[in-house]
């Protein structure tokens, strides 16, 4: 009777484990908007910048999450990889397995050892030629507000998401999911409580958001506290 609750057990950690991996994994819609201009958006250099705030955006495709900030509120000298994407008025950040994430055909092998054991990193950055809500139309997109202390927190968070290896800048391992995207060696390491919606949410604690960090496992774990504090949920620009 009690191997029998082990073995129950453990293909129970291995459901999960497999629902961790697949939720950092590929999938979800994209729409290239026809016009690829920088949206204005009231404040600095026409990015969202004012008294309330510094605009940051926070998608989720229903498993996988990302952050996504104004290229042009980046600091001097911060996240050196942007300049991959020059003409990108907004840049997308997620994480997640290093042969999982960015395999087009994940098998199950693949997917177990994502989730089972501690494997390396990936991190996949996007130059958005538009607002994130007219990119990912079918996407979950959430904006919320940061002091100027906490975007600069939260960027020197995704600063150090890249593997550089003494190097001045991450250079990319492959091409991304769409034609605007790339994938780069990222330090930490992916596991089963530790996903790519985990990495999210340390991000935005960083950021000085009240967000819980332990336990935040599925996107949904993590757009449910998004949701409590959200300046916009599903947010559109304003027209031009």
């Amino acid at each position: 009777m009690r191997q029998g609750w082990i073995i129950a057990i453990g293909w129970l950690l291995v459901f999960c484990a497999s629902l961790s991996a697949v939720a950092c994994g590929p999938s979800g819609v994209l729409s290239m908007p026809s016009d690829t201009a920088p949206v204005r958006i009231s404040g600095a250099n026409g990015m969202a910048s004012d008294d309330s705030g510094i605009a940051i955006y926070v998608t989720s495709n229903g498993w996988h999450s990302g952050i996504v900030v104004a290229r042009a509120l980046l600091p001097a000298g911060a996240i050196p990889e942007a300049a991959d994407f020059p003409d990108a008025p907004y840049l997308s950040f997620g994480w997640g397995d290093a042969a999982y994430y960015p395999a087009p055909r994940p098998t199950i092998a693949m997917t177990l050892r994502a989730a089972l054991l501690p494997t390396p990193a990936i991190v996949h950055m996007a130059g958005l030629p538009a607002h994130p809500s007219e990119v990912f139309p079918a996407d979950e997109v959430v904006e919320l507000r940061l002091s100027a202390a906490g975007f600069g927190n939260l960027v020197a968070y995704l600063d150090r998401g890249f593997a550089r290896d003494g190097q001045e800048r991450a250079r990319s391992t492959a091409p991304g999911l769409y034609g605007f995207s790339l994938f780069y060696p990222a330090t930490d390491e992916f596991h089963l409580f530790n996903t790519c919606n985990t990495w999210t949410a340390r991000g935005l604690a960083q950021g000085g958001l009240p967000i819980t960090v332990f336990g935040t496992l599925r996107a949904e774990d993590l757009m449910a506290q998004v949701r409590s504090f959200a300046t916009r949920r599903s947010a559109r620009p304003p027209a031009r």
